[in-house]
């Protein structure tokens, strides 16, 4: 299954791991606490967010390459949304090999 990560430098990751994971609330299957939170995305696809006090980790698996680039498009824009005063925020994604 391909997957991805980031490590997004921000000292708010708390706080938009849990913006994001209320607002797909409404619409995905979540969970979620202030450190950690999931989220089922469309198309089979998941992702996995990790708050530390300088960066919010996030990973996202996918049944296939273009889904999962589709899902790094969403999670990015909606993470830059919350944090609009940083906004936009440094995602360096890996690929897993």
């Amino acid at each position: 299954m391909p997957s991805t990560t980031a490590r997004v430098p921000t000292a708010n990751a708390s706080r938009y791991l849990q913006q994001l994971c209320k607002h797909w609330a409404h619409k995905l299957e979540v969970s979620f606490t202030p450190e950690h939170g999931e989220v089922k995305l469309p198309d089979g696809a998941l992702a996995t967010m990790d708050a530390a006090p300088e960066a919010l980790d996030v990973r996202i698996e996918a049944g296939d390459a273009e889904v999962l680039e589709r899902m790094k498009d969403v999670v990015a824009r909606h993470l830059d949304r919350f944090a609009f005063r940083e906004a936009p925020l440094p995602f360096d994604w890996r690929d897993a090999a």
